[in-house]
This record gives structure tokens, sequence and C-alpha cells, in this order.
């Protein structure tokens, strides 16, 4: 593509994280100060409030440094989000030509597009479309996920602050599981259905003075209950507190979900069962087999919003990489997803750069099966020293009254009828 003349969107997709918003942030200040982008507006709730004209103007909203440092944190997905699986354009041209009919209204030339491996995939059908069409826009795919399961970059934003909030409860629950003096058995169930990285973090619990969890799962490797059972055996002969992260799709060998045995069989319109319930079916297990102390804890969405814990390497990482995906599209670039390169295994770095989108639309990274141990219940120091730079500083907050400030969710203005189409 050629570099552009016109205004740009940007739309969030997909399950929030702490971080979504800091890259949100670094678009919309890189596109402020773009000598060729006009007006900078926002899709409220990703592709979905495009097709209903649900436009948001940052320009005449959020203006000042404070509103700027509220955004960059604040959790969850300041324009709302969807899951919205785009049909192929040749089934239906109708859907995609009312978009681009909506993106040529608006004049949008630049799109930026945040979200994880599903809103990848909606990247590439609208760059394939308006490639098609020679429609003039310039296409870019921002990485997002705590899941951190997105190929072609080192790790994803959202990632880094996921893992400090999840290693962190790990290490206080290791803290309250000692406290009696009986035999007890703490399952955590941690998000990933197909990755293991977020459920991996909670090994970074490991210190001086805390050496749980003692057993780690993912479902990089096939599950047994039966070994599972073994395993915990194995442990309670060192210690009485026996905790346990697992991932909430860890499978059998068949490759059926451990919690499908709790009756989830619906999907979501890319095919996925909702998951959950894995801690619980193990929990069962254990009081069945073992008869000691058992309890299971389910992080859930507290992984993804936990801004008090977040990660500040994270935040800043997510908030460059919106900038340089500004100057990506600025310089021509379309159908593309910025990506985390790392310079250094030794002291940690990384630059920013991009691949394209066709490599990276409906593919999964899955942690390398060398970075699991043999037995498949815990994980290497190759995979810990990849972690343990991620999680780094701690963001400064705006607080009152003891609680952190965040910019309002629910009062973003829609544009539904603005009439601004291009000559």
């Amino acid at each position: 593509m050629y570099q552009l003349s016109g205004n740009c969107l940007i739309g969030q997709s997909g399950g929030p994280t702490s971080a979504i918003n800091s890259s949100l942030c670094g678009i919309v200040e890189q596109a402020m100060r773009s000598s060729l982008i006009k007006n900078v507006y926002g899709a409220i709730n990703g592709i979905e409030g495009v097709a209903k004209r649900q436009i948001f103007d940052f320009g005449s909203q959020i203006s000042t440094r404070d509103d700027y440092k509220l955004l960059k944190y604040t959790p969850s997905a300041y324009l709302g989000s969807c899951r919205c699986k785009l049909p192929p354009s040749e089934t239906n041209p109708q859907y995609y030509k009312e978009i681009f009919d909506i993106f040529a209204e608006y004049d949008i030339r630049y799109f930026f597009y945040i979200g994880g491996n599903d809103s990848m995939d909606t990247v590439l059908k609208l760059s394939e479309y308006a490639k098609k069409t020679s429609y003039p826009m310039n296409i870019i795919g921002v990485p997002k996920t705590i899941d951190n399961d997105l190929i072609g970059t080192d790790h994803t934003p959202g990632f880094g602050s996921a893992a400090k909030f999840v290693a962190t409860t790990v290490l206080e629950v290791s803290r309250d599981s000692t406290i009696y003096d009986v035999d007890s058995v703490t399952i955590i169930e941690i998000m990933g259905r197909n990755a293991g990285w977020l459920t991996a973090s909670s090994a970074l619990a490991r210190c001086n003075y805390n050496t749980s969890p003692d057993l780690i799962y993912l479902p990089e490797v096939p599950f047994s209950i039966d070994q599972f059972i073994q395993d915990i055996k194995l442990a309670q002969k060192e210690k009485k507190s026996v905790v346990i992260a697992v991932s909430e799709g860890i499978k059998n060998i068949f490759g059926q979900y451990i919690c499908e045995s709790a009756g989830h069989a619906n999907t979501d319109a890319f095919g996925h069962k909702p998951l959950g319930g894995t801690a619980k079916v193990l929990e069962n297990a254990v009081r069945n087999r073992l008869h000691c102390k058992v309890r299971s804890i389910e992080l859930n969405v507290l992984q993804r919003c936990a801004m008090h814990m977040a990660s500040k390497t994270d935040l800043d990482e997510a908030y460059h990489i919106g900038c340089e995906a500004v100057k990506a599209a600025e310089n021509g670039l379309t159908a593309k997803m910025m990506v985390f390169h790392r310079l250094s295994a030794e002291q940690y770095k990384v630059s920013i750069g991009c691949v394209d989108i066709t490599e990276i639309a409906n593919v999964e990274k899955h942690v390398p099966r060398k970075w699991i141990n043999e037995q498949g219940n815990d994980i290497t120091l190759e995979l810990i020293d990849y972690l343990k730079p991620l999680i780094i500083g701690e963001p400064e907050l705006t607080m009152e009254d003891g609680l952190p400030v965040y910019l309002s969710l629910d009062t973003t203005p829609f544009y539904p009828s603005k009439k601004n189409k291009a000559v």
C-alpha cells in the first residue's frame, strides 16, 4: 500500500486485559500527532459497533494528560468488545459492502484492531476485502491476550500483567494453605484453553520462602486423573500442604477437556466450548480417592482485570506497540500484526516489528514440550527465565479514598448518523 490521508478508526475485540487500554492509548496519542490522520475515532464493541455506526470521537472527549494517563492505566476494554466471527466475504458480500460503506462515510483510511487470535481473523478478512475491492485503507492488528498464544511475537501485551497476578495469587494462597497441621490439597484453576503459558507463570511464585506450586499441569500434555492422584501422593510424602496449578483446558489422551464432565456443551461463534469447572472436577476426584482436606479455586476473570497487580513492563510495552502500529500504517503497511522480538536472553530487551496477518490468524502458539518436564507435571528453568522479565515493575496508579481511579467506561457517546463521506 501507500501513505494515505484521512481518518483512523480503532476497535477492541475479545477478552479484555489490564494492558489493552495501554495499547489503545498509544494508538490514539500517536495518531493525534500524525500529519496524515485528521480525526481519531473508536468503534464501540469492535467490528459489531462499526456495522451499527457506533463511533466514538476521541478528539472531543479525551484531551488532557490526566485523561490519557487514566486511559493507559484503566483495565477492561474502554471501547467495549465483541466476539464476532466475520463470515467469508464470498458467502456474505453484502455485509462487507455495508462495513466498507461506513468506512467510506467516515473517510476511514487507517483501521487498528486490538485483539487476540480470533480478532486477527477479522483483520485478515477485512484486509483481503479491501485489497479485492481496491479500497484505500491500511489495516493493522495490535496483539492482545493474556493467553500469550499468538504466534510470530515473543509475547503478547496483557500476558505479563496476568502472569504477575497469577504468580502473586498463588504465592498468597500457598501461604494461607500452610497454617493448619493437616494434610490438604489446594487446586488453582488458571485460564488457558489450549496454551498453558499463564498457568506456567504460577511457577514464578516460588522463592526462598515458598516452594509452591508443587505440581503444574498444562494443556500441551495429555492429562490423566489416575497419574494426577499418584503425583499428589508422592508430593504428600514431602509436605502436608500441596498446592497445584492447572490450566482450565487440560485434556485427556482422547482430546476431551477434563471439565466436560461438568456438562459444558455449547460453543461460541468461533467454535470454542466454554471452559470452567476443571478444578472442581479434580477437587471431587481428590476428595473421593484421598479423603483429605481439599479445595478448588477458580481465578476466572480476575486474571485479566487486576490493574492493582499489573506489570509496568507489560503496560509500557503495550503502549509502545500501539504507537508503532500507527507509524507502520503511516508508512504504507497493511494486513500486518505488530510483534515483539526478544533481542537477548541474558539482558531483557525487545524490538517491535510486524508480520503478515496471513501467518498469524487462526494459528495458536503453544508452550514448547521441551519447556515442560518429562513427567508433564511441572515446567523447566528455561520457561521460568522466559517469564521472569515480563512481570517486572509496578504502575503508578491514581488513587482516591484508598481505591484506584479509572476512566469511566459508561459515558462513551455514539455518533450513529454522522455524515462525512469522502468525495
